[in-house]
């Protein structure tokens, strides 16, 4: 698998240093001289994974092209031409939870002059009280043996309480490694949360110690990672086990990386910094089937972009490494983070009143609810989907079928008319039902329920593997007419309707502009209303100073242009 040359120097390294500690228990050599069975393999992963949860590691190493008993690098035909990428889909297929490696390094470091080729495979932690397991068999090492895992290791793995990382404390780490304009932003933000003059002239008394312990991110100096997270300044982000990071990337028509870059803590800025750099064109689209001017939006919406950049910060699982990468491209945004979706699916958090069970990273969301950063627990999500959905967008999908990393893509124009124009005619629809609607304009499956109650609403047609939207009802040509009276034109539009009518008649009374006008007005308006229009209209004129009249008595006083009037 490919990466940058100074990743290939660092995990040459990093080889030297597992050839050193070979005696550790979540280390395997073996020389894999041209293939290795890949059951083996799954065997080898479990056991590596129950050790490094028993240890307090974040993974352990499979190592091929190193011989076992004298430490040795020999190199390894490993799947050289079959090709690594599909391994870790191989992997995870028989895995608890469709675990697999967090990654897998090809390197060729170079001994006696010849280079050797190295494939080292990145092994989780198990998760949290759940052992992992190949095939529903878990295992274990007992020194350099591969072995069952014993019910003593099993206990000790399922008696686990769940950490929360983002509450862990950074060793070495104090308050001279954090970012003081970022803690100045943090406080702001607070000030604005509360919104209480009496809250805020407390915060201001504080030192940003004082205000971080308050804060629950620094407790007795000592800085968590939520803190250093946030707040951290990116010289000193080494302090962290695993380096977080983020990356925008734009891609051309070809699906092309045209450009790419970096960004490190403080997280607290992380949202202004990325949206800088996204492109949010004007997009035009008709809403309606029978209207006269398209309606014109951004591409996304400033808001929805933020809550769900927030959400990848807030909910990305540290431990596993990896970045939080946002992916732009000709016509939507895809951004992922590491990590598994802990609400196990999307359609319960449409619903009103869903609680999570739980939160990965619980301290660093409160942290990030306090400073302005994302809405209180699961409600930024739903709200993301009302907006696209008032919009008349498609909804964001989620890609939670792997278990180390979520992907949320956000539309940034419409993908079939028809769902916009249902949209439009049915407002009254509720969002799991606007969801269910989104899914079949996708082409993706759903339940013969969901099925069932989309055509119970006459908005899909076809069986249920091969649903279609159905087409918005047909305006009869009653209906259109009525539609082009009840539409109103802009208020230029009549006002030239009068300035064209002097000019070719020099002048005009009450009663004639009122003639000329009161039919044009949409028949929404009421009598009074259209007098009260035509009214509105004149005096806007002559305030302009276009139009005056020819006397001062009003009974006979006649509307002319004035010289701005005439060279309008």
């Amino acid at each position: 698998m490919s990466f940058n040359k100074s990743k290939k120097e660092e995990m040459i390294l990093t080889l030297y240093g597992l050839i050193d500690n070979w005696e550790n228990e979540v280390i395997e050599f073996k020389e894999a001289e041209k293939d290795y069975d890949r059951d083996k393999i799954g065997r080898y992963f479990s056991a590596l994974s129950n050790e490094a949860n028993l240890r307090g590691l974040q993974y352990g190493w499979l190592v091929f092209g190193v011989n076992n008993k004298e430490r040795k690098i020999v190199g390894t035909g490993y799947r050289n031409s079959k090709g690594l990428d599909t391994l870790k889909h191989e992997i995870g297929a028989g895995m608890t939870g469709g675990m697999s490696f967090i990654d897998i390094y090809e390197i060729f470091p170079v001994v006696d002059g010849v280079e050797k080729r190295v494939v080292m495979f990145q092994i989780p932690a198990a998760v949290t009280a759940i052992p992992t397991g190949w095939h529903n068999q878990e295992y274990a090492r007992d020194g350099e043996s591969l072995v069952p895992l014993s019910e003593e290791k099993r206990e000790r793995i399922r008696r686990q309480v769940r950490l929360d990382w983002s509450k862990r404390f950074i060793p070495n780490a104090t308050m001279e490694h954090l970012d003081k304009a970022a803690i100045s932003i943090a406080r702001e933000k607070y000030k604005q949360k509360m919104d209480d003059l009496h809250i805020s002239a407390e915060v201001d008394k504080m030192s940003d110690e004082e205000f971080l312990e308050r804060r629950k991110l620094v407790i007795n100096g000592r800085v968590t990672n939520a803190a250093m997270l946030l707040l951290g300044n990116s010289a000193y982000d080494y302090l962290f086990e695993s380096v977080p990071e983020a990356s925008w990337r734009i891609y051309d028509s070809k699906e092309m990386v045209k450009d790419y870059e970096i960004y490190k803590i403080p997280f607290i800025t992380l949202g202004d910094r990325i949206l800088k750099n996204i492109r949010n064109l004007t997009y035009r689209y008709m809403p309606d089937q029978m209207t006269l001017f398209p309606m014109e939006t951004k591409q996304y919406d400033t808001w929805v972009l933020r809550e769900l950049l927030n959400n990848c910060i807030a909910h990305s699982d540290y431990s596993l490494g990896g970045r939080i990468y946002v992916n732009e491209f000709e016509d939507k945004l895809i951004l992922t983070n590491p990590g598994s979706f802990i609400p196990e699916g999307i359609e319960p958090i449409l619903n009103p009143g869903y609680t999570s069970p739980f939160y990965r990273n619980q301290l660093l969301a409160e942290a990030m609810v306090m400073f302005k950063m994302i809405d209180t627990e699961t409600t930024g999500i739903r709200r993301v989907f009302h907006i696209q959905r008032e919009r008349f967008f498609p909804l964001p999908d989620y890609d939670i079928t792997s278990k180390e990393r979520v992907e949320v893509t956000i539309y940034g124009k419409e993908i079939n008319e028809k769902f916009t124009y249902l949209l439009h005619d049915n407002d009254n629809l509720n969002l799991v039902t606007v969801y269910l609607l989104d899914q079949v304009q996708k082409g993706k499956q759903v339940s013969k329920e969901a099925a069932a109650h989309l055509r119970k609403h006459k908005l899909v047609e076809g069986r249920v593997n091969n649903l279609y939207l159905s087409a918005p009802l047909a305006k009869t040509e009653e209906d259109r007419v009525q539609y082009i009276k009840n539409k109103a034109f802009d208020d230029k539009y009549y006002q030239d309707m009068v300035v064209n009518y002097l000019r070719k008649f020099e002048k005009a009374n009450r009663a004639a502009v009122r003639d000329l006008l009161i039919d044009k007005f949409p028949d929404t308006l009421s009598p009074k209303q259209k007098e009260r229009k035509v009214l509105t209209l004149l005096t806007a004129l002559k305030r302009n100073g276009i139009i005056t009249t020819d006397s001062e008595n009003k009974r006979i006083a006649n509307w002319i242009l004035t010289d701005n009037g005439e060279n309008d």
